[in-house]
């Protein structure tokens, strides 16, 4: 008799966290589930994510953080093979934009077994292609002035002292044109295809991953005026009202055109740097991911959410 099909699975064996640590003893114990295929550098696991799109294969999966997801996406773009998300990094933003347990794998694994896709957007960046947002100039400036061994020495603090050292560099100057001829010049901008940035940060209140939309922040100003309308927006949990420094658009597609070159992010990964940047939805433009129908919650979280409905007190009246 035929056993349960294998998973084609991609993944980064010299993951140093101890969630990638945590994850390949995952993969080891559930081996026989799997067709584990190793990779040393994103182009591999693109260039295998394509031959397995290519060959038909329904499933890849994807074992690691944004930047091996993004990998993969880039893979099965314009093909109908569905992506499964196995979360395995430090932020795990796609998988926490699409309810898939972001913190166990066993969860998200039955996830993929129950092989419920969902369709969702997927945008460009150049040619590259993005599932959840894309950075021209700031937050990619502080990406590229983050060495690895920062990152380990000094954790999420390295961000914070690379962002120190952006802010004190003279902005570049750019122009958005979005396709409805709608401009807007600032000094960085930000463009969700989801609603997260950076791990639990709604940046983008209005996005919906499935309306062919990009919505768009236009940072006006850079320095300190930046950093308290963002922290502003943060704390409201709408930055399109945190102050005159950003503005907020939506948009089918958009070129920035920067004074200089300027370096760009995508998904989290450095993609390069260059003067213009097209944003597109191409063709199909769609991605198969397979996701729950409803955000999944913790283990605990969904304990207490249970508690709570049974145990509904209401005071009785006394009796005179």
């Amino acid at each position: 008799m035929k056993g349960p099909h294998r998973y084609p699975l991609i993944f980064n064996p010299k993951a140093r966290s101890q969630k990638g640590r945590r994850a390949l003893g995952f993969l080891m114990d559930h081996a026989t589930r799997f067709a584990l295929y190793a990779t040393s550098s994103a182009e591999e696991a693109r260039d295998l994510a394509a031959a397995f799109a290519r060959n038909g294969e329904p499933v890849v999966i994807a074992a690691g953080g944004d930047g091996t997801l993004n990998a993969v996406v880039q893979g099965l773009s314009g093909s109908q093979t569905a992506l499964g998300v196995l979360p395995a990094g430090t932020m795990n933003v796609f998988a926490r934009e699409l309810g898939i347990p972001f913190d166990n794998l066993s969860r998200a694994f039955e996830v993929i077994e129950e092989g419920r896709v969902r369709e969702i957007d997927l945008f460009e960046a150049n040619g590259i292609p993005f599932v959840q947002m894309a950075g021209v100039g700031f937050d990619a400036m502080v990406i590229e002035e983050t060495t690895w061994e920062s990152k380990k020495v000094l954790g999420p603090l390295a961000y914070l002292l690379a962002a120190v050292k952006v802010l004190g560099e003279t902005p570049p100057r750019m122009l958005v044109t979005c396709d409805d001829g709608t401009q807007e010049e600032g000094v960085a901008v930000l463009a969700g295809n989801g609603s997260l940035y950076g791990g639990q940060f709604k940046l983008f209140h209005k996005a919906d991953n499935r309306d062919s939309m990009l919505d768009v922040l236009v940072f006006k100003e850079a320095g300190y005026r930046l950093v308290l309308d963002s922290l502003r927006g943060l704390a409201l949990g709408d930055l399109e009202h945190a102050g005159s420094t950003v503005s907020y658009l939506q948009a089918h597609a958009l070129r920035v055109t920067a004074d200089r070159e300027v370096p760009v992010q995508v998904d989290g990964e450095l993609m390069g740097r260059c003067t213009e940047v097209a944003f597109t939805n191409q063709d199909p433009g769609r991605l198969r991911v397979l996701a729950p129908e409803e955000p999944i919650g913790s283990r605990f979280a969904e304990a207490v959410k249970a508690m709570v409905s049974w145990t509904k007190w209401k005071p009785q009246e006394q009796k005179v």
